[in-house]
This record gives structure tokens, sequence and C-alpha cells, in this order.
């Protein structure tokens, strides 16, 4: 894989985040911006770089841990909001990236870019050739029931609303990898976390090496921000700013077995934006960027192509007119 340059960014914002870039900027050609989830990082499109790196795609790549995620500092109260990360997000396209961008956001990555549009709308217009929502939602996030009915399901939502303020005082601990981007430190605590990141994220046979990334992510993470992020999304609605998208090339990809952003909700995506695909990975869990990097690859991929301005070829006649 094209080697990345990761280091802290300073932005207008006043907070500094993790940036990973690598690449080589061309004319004509946009760069893709990828946006994690909730209580991961940049590692969480690890597999789909290498995928597309792998299939000849040259072009720059900017990805990034979000506010209190990772390598990327932690906000003070109030500041760790979806709203916020939008902020965030403006401020590295902005002055951070030149020309046309392709974003892609999986599960609050993609709530980012929701929120972007919605708090820059000129800058969605003025820059964004294409969009990946990728395991994500546009709303009713409030009551998180994994997919289980009836009363189960009322239990399950009302318990996560009892644990997440636990997380939160359980302090604001440094996470053991805040600058560990290869994930290389102990693994004691990831492998404790490894059965339940399994059941809640994955689908059918996930590979060890992903759900010990996954774990080790959440681990990363400064749990006081994971749950203030817990409270925004949940106040997540966002599916008029969608509107701001359309004309915008658009994938929306989700895989069946989803437990936290189902398919229904990549269907009220696709139908915000009638002119966007709608892919459905059967078998596939929340974790698709692992568990399905090589088609989410390809349809990044896609979406790059399409966004790619051709230089016009000049002719002796028409340098001649010149």
């Amino acid at each position: 894989m094209t080697s990345e340059d990761i280091g802290p960014l300073r932005l207008a914002t006043g907070i500094t985040l993790r940036v990973a870039r690598s690449g080589t900027a061309r004319p004509g050609e946009p760069t893709l911006v990828l946006a994690h989830g909730w209580s991961q990082d940049l590692r969480t499109w690890d597999r789909v770089v290498s995928d597309l790196r792998a299939a000849g795609v040259t072009v720059p790549i900017l990805r990034y841990d979000h506010r209190g995620h990772g390598g990327s500092e932690s906000p003070g109260p109030g500041g760790a909001t979806v709203g916020r990360a939008a902020d965030d997000l403006a401020a590295i396209l902005r002055d951070h990236v030149e020309g046309r961008v392709v974003l892609a956001g999986h599960s609050m990555g993609g709530m980012t870019l929701m929120a972007l549009a919605e708090r820059h709308p000129d800058l969605v217009r003025e820059r964004v050739a294409g969009a990946g929502f990728v395991a994500t939602a546009s709303d009713d996030m409030a009551d998180m029931t994994l997919g289980v009915r009836g009363r189960r399901g009322v239990f399950i939502a009302r318990g996560e609303q009892v644990v997440m303020p636990w997380l939160a005082s359980v302090g604001n601990r440094a996470p053991i990898h805040r600058a560990d981007p290869d994930g290389s430190g102990p693994r004691a605590r990831s492998t404790t976390l490894a059965p339940l990141v399994r059941a809640l994220v994955f689908g059918r046979r996930p590979r060890r090496a992903d759900v010990l990334s996954v774990a080790e992510q959440t681990f990363a993470a400064d749990p006081v921000a994971v749950a203030a992020f817990r409270a925004s999304i949940a106040e997540h609605r966002r599916t008029s700013s969608l509107a701001s998208m359309r004309g915008v090339p658009t994938v929306v990809l989700v895989g069946t077995r989803d437990r936290l952003c189902p398919p229904d909700h990549a269907r009220t995506i696709a139908a915000a934006l009638p002119d966007a695909e709608l892919v459905v990975l059967p078998g596939a869990g929340h974790m698709i960027t692992f568990e399905r990097s090589q088609e989410v690859a390809a349809h990044l991929q896609g979406l790059l192509e399409a966004a790619t301005v051709t230089e016009p070829v000049t002719t002796s006649r028409e340098t001649a007119r010149a």
C-alpha cells in the first residue's frame, strides 16, 4: 500500500486531529476523504484503503480521527457532538484539501457528512463530487434495540441508556493507543471485549484480526467523548439535510445483518436521494469496511472515477489559434 504520512493537524475549530494522508495529487482528480464511526478511529478504513491501492487507485486519500477518538484531541464539555464533528470536517476541506472531493462516512462518519450538508451547504455544493454513506443512518437513533423486537428490544435500549453514562463516569483517562496508529500495543483488554464486539457489529465468520482491531479502537477513544457522541447520535435527525446532496453521485451501502444501522436506515437515505445507488450486502454486519472491504472499495473507486475530470487534448490547430 502507498505509504501514509500520519500526524497532528491543528484546525480552525481550535482542535488538533490525527490525520493520515497518502497518494499523489494530479490535475482533474478528486481527493477521497474518509470519516470513521462512533468509538472507532482511522483504522476503520485500513482494508478499504489497502484494496483501493491494490486496484491501482492513486488519488490522494485523507482519513482522520474524530475529536475524542484515536490519536485526536478530546474536546471540552459540550464539544463532542455530530455537529461539531461536521465543523471539523468543513475546516479540513476548506484549509487543508484543494479541489473537488469524494466523501465517505461509516456509521457516525456518515452522520457527519449529513451534518456537513446541514451546516455547510455551500461547501457541499461547491466541492463535493461524490458521497458514500456506509452502514449509517439519517434518523431514529434514539433507541438502539440491536434488531431485537418487543419487550427485549425495549430492555436493550434502556440498558444502553444506563451503560453509556456509566462509561463516562469511569474517568477521563488517556487511551492506551492514543499515539499508536498501527494498533501494536497490548491486547489483553481487546481480547476480553472481542466476543461482544463480534456479536454486536460483525456478520458471519469475521476475521479475528478485524474483531480485535475494532476492540482496540474502542479502547483508544476517550470514554467521556464516546458517551457524549452517543447522546448526540440519539438526537441525529438529518434526513431533510440530504436535500443539499441531491445531484451528487452517491452510493449507500449496508449489510443485511447490521444491528446498529439496519437496512431500513439505508433505504431511508436512498429514498431521500433518488439518484443514489443502494447496495445491500448479504450476511454482512455493521463493520462492512472490514468484512466487505473489496465491495466498499470498488464502489468508492466508481465514485472517484466519475468525479475525475479528464483534461481535454489540445490539437496543433487549437494551439495555433491560442
